[in-house]
């Protein structure tokens, strides 16, 4: 046990305990812990400290924290628990009812994507379906807690307000060996070898669907601009990819390769531009339409190859959100944004990885619905998309720095390889 003894000065009047645990050290869970007391300009002191000494056991702390007036001291206890913090006395979670559908009471706590629990009724409930910035809504018969969007929020509905009796568990370093997330020291790196990163990847890929874990692929239509469309289709074939996430684009160009070979125009093969090329997009939309959209264009044999046959003939489910710069869109496109919104988040919902490619706007706008316990690779050969991803809260990404062209053929490969190893002779 360590004890610190550091009294202060008499300007911090106000004080309170509060409690952490976890891999304090290696996480430096404590660490953000302290600067974010002294970047509020409050006091600490450490009260108890005793550090794990086996990699499965957890460190734990109990700190004493003062403020210089009630309200300092609630400001910089409540940023505390956001940091994995809680109250060694935990109050009862304060609920209001929704005054109106998609209205909110004035002092709603807007969540963080990290594993969250509400002390309800005298015992803590974990939080369903995390995401952040949502609401907390609890169902008083069932003693069940979800998050909601505020457009899904009905009248009446007890929505959680103030920081009072919640719990949140931010995300750990992991001390046990989980492919590239341990072996990516960095959150967002050109400097490790390419070759090394896919390896670990595949390893990470095909050890969750070894234990029938769930894969989601957000792709933008530079995949298949790159060439890759063909690795990212064998992908799907090979049973690696339960969802695709993506917009019109990337359907349209995967369609236009498809049908004529080039995307934008252009013979993906050569990279030469095809005499009246520029029309191809639209030619490919015309050719779904007329089939009466993807499906069916597969199903007439219109369609014959490419990442949505492979979707369609393989049950492999997918959205294609709508945007405003769209061209058609196809048929299959959800053109209402936030039923959109809705249904990325029903196909992230338990899924144990997802794999951005070459997307920002999508790969931002999916991990914005992923809970912080969702291992998160983005591959995009423009490292501030990694960046900005992070920067808007999936903390928990890895960015990888790469040219999708490249990078999808060599998984491809690696999974292969994988595959045929553990196959018997």
């Amino acid at each position: 046990m360590f004890q610190s003894r550091n009294r202060g000065n008499n300007a911090f009047l106000y004080e309170r305990e509060v409690e952490v645990e976890g891999h304090l050290i290696d996480s430096m869970i404590l660490s953000r812990i302290f600067d974010r007391i002294m970047d509020l300009g409050g006091e600490f002191e450490v009260l108890e400290f005793r550090i794990g000494k086996r990699k499965h056991e957890y460190s734990y702390a109990r700190l004493l924290v003062r403020g210089k007036s009630p309200e300092h001291l609630d400001q910089i206890v409540s940023e505390l628990y956001r940091l994995g913090a809680w109250s060694p006395t935990p109050k009862e979670v304060k609920l209001e009812p929704a005054p109106d559908d998609r209205v909110l009471p004035d002092d709603f706590y807007s969540t963080t994507n990290h594993p969250t629990y509400i002390y309800y009724r005298g015992r803590w409930i974990e939080v369903e379906n995390l995401a952040m910035d949502k609401v907390i809504v609890v169902d008083p018969v069932t003693e069940r807690a979800f998050c909601k969007r505020i457009l899904d929020v009905k009248k009446g509905e007890l929505i959680v307000v103030g920081e009072e009796g919640l719990r949140i568990r931010p995300p750990e370093r992991p001390r046990e060996g989980v492919g590239i997330f341990e072996f990516m020291s960095s959150k967002a790196s050109s400097e490790k070898p390419s070759v090394s990163i896919v390896k670990h990847i595949a390893r990470d890929m095909h050890e969750i669907k070894r234990r029938r874990g769930r894969i989601v692929v957000v792709a933008g239509p530079a995949v298949v601009h790159t060439g890759a469309a063909p690795a990212l289709a064998k992908m799907i074939k090979l049973g690696y990819v339960d969802v695709l996430l993506s917009g019109n684009a990337l359907a349209v160009h995967d369609v236009e390769y498809a049908l004529f070979g080039t995307s934008l125009g252009v013979y993906v093969d050569t990279g030469v531009a095809m005499l009246r090329g520029h029309r191809n997009h639209l030619a490919a939309i015309n050719e779904i339409m007329k089939a009466g959209g993807l499906r069916k264009a597969v199903e007439k044999g219109v369609l014959k190859s490419g990442i949505m046959y492979e979707c369609i003939i393989n049950n492999v489910p997918y959205v294609l959100a709508g945007s405003i710069r769209d061209d058609g869109p196809l048929p299959d496109v959800v053109t209402d944004v936030m039923e959109a919104q809705k249904l990325y988040a029903e196909y992230l919902r338990d899924s144990d990885m997802v794999l951005m490619l070459a997307t920002m706007l999508h790969s931002i706008a999916a991990g914005n619905l992923l809970p912080s316990t969702t291992k998160v690779v983005c591959v995009d050969i423009n490292p501030a998309v990694a960046i900005k991803l992070l920067d808007r809260g999936s903390a928990q990404a890895i960015g990888v720095v790469s040219d999708v062209g490249t990078f999808l053929p060599l998984l491809v490969e690696e999974l292969e390889r994988i595959r045929l190893s553990e196959t018997p002779s």
